[in-house]
């Protein structure tokens, strides 16, 4: 990473952390939505066809694993609409891959990605890095466009023990399930939108590994492009509902051992909460991420990612 674009995106964070020490959910100007690709859906279908997928990964694997629902009711607002008011919805479904040894986690992803490129599905920048002990795998379908990733939670690095872990995101579609939707994946650019799906992907995994719900929707918050200078960056917001602070204090525990795990390089900064907000940045792909507690009690919670590809990313 160029160091203008590390100073842009520490000082995108920086800012953030100090909005939301003061209890605001504005997250600052949005670069706004671009006109994208259209399919029709309902809830009903996106829910058929989210499962479907899933079962096309699992049905297949050995050892054969259990599903265990996790996160709240799949169905919610388009994360891709900002200040949205409902017109828009989407679903989520993500499950553990449970009922195997730990041990398996690895061979379980693998299994995922190959069914999935069987059946034509691609991958959104590229394959697992596979000499990694937890790895992980995020592909779309064709040409639907639901977005979907496999991943391993690390349980025990020393025993290489870890859970399996799958998901799949519908595109966004109207509410009343009568006219067109588009999905939420589909932005004005290829880069944008694989940026946009770094940052949501590295948005999902923190929220599993806080163990908190997620919050109201707060103004502002949602998936937004920035433009600095000639930069441009994908940013993604949301907040935990009210925590009392030792339970703020443990869900950032939780989410600092997460990011050593990936080797995310950590710093706190004071806040006045009395409660220290947690900035992280990769620096494999440049993203960032910052976990502010609130006065009001929540976790804001913050990911940039520029629009570069990770392999022009240097340090």
């Amino acid at each position: 990473m160029r160091p203008s674009r590390t100073m842009a995106v520490i000082a995108l964070l920086t800012a953030s952390v100090a909005v939301a020490a003061c209890g605001s959910g504005q997250t600052g100007s949005s670069g706004g939505s671009t006109p994208s690709k259209q399919v029709t859906m309902d809830e009903q279908q996106a829910t058929k066809r989210a499962e479907e997928i899933i079962h096309q990964a699992v049905d297949g694997m050995s050892p054969k694993p259990t599903l265990k629902r996790t996160g709240l009711s799949p169905l919610g607002a388009c994360v891709a609409d900002d200040h949205s008011a409902g017109e828009r919805q989407q679903v989520a479904l993500s499950y553990q891959l449970t009922g195997v040894p730990g041990t398996e986690a690895k061979k379980l992803v693998r299994q995922a990605r190959d069914a999935w490129v069987k059946l034509g599905y691609t991958f959104q920048s590229s394959d697992a890095d596979w000499s990694d002990p937890f790895p992980s795998v995020s592909m779309r379908t064709v040409p639907d466009d639901f977005w979907m990733t496999a991943i391993t939670g690390v349980v025990d690095k020393a025993k290489g023990e870890g859970l399996a872990a799958i998901s799949v995101t519908s595109p966004c579609f109207a509410a009343d399930g009568s006219g067109t939707a588009d999905p939420a994946s589909f932005r004005q650019t290829a880069t944008d939108e694989q940026a946009e799906h770094r940052a949501r992907d590295h948005s999902s995994r923190l929220y599993d590994a806080l163990q908190v719900r997620h919050g109201a929707t707060q103004e502002g918050e949602g998936l937004a492009t920035y433009q600095d200078g000639e930069e441009t960056y994908a940013h993604h917001t949301w907040s935990t509902e009210p925590l009392p602070e030792d339970a703020m204090v443990r869900a950032l525990a939780r989410a600092q051992a997460h990011f050593e795990s990936l080797g995310w390089t950590l710093r706190q900064v004071p806040t006045v909460t009395g409660v220290p907000a947690l900035l992280a940045r990769n620096a494999e792909d440049g993203s960032a991420a910052r976990l502010a507690p609130s006065v009001d009690g929540t976790l804001r919670v913050a990911v940039t990612t520029p629009t570069a590809p990770p392999g022009s990313v240097s340090v």
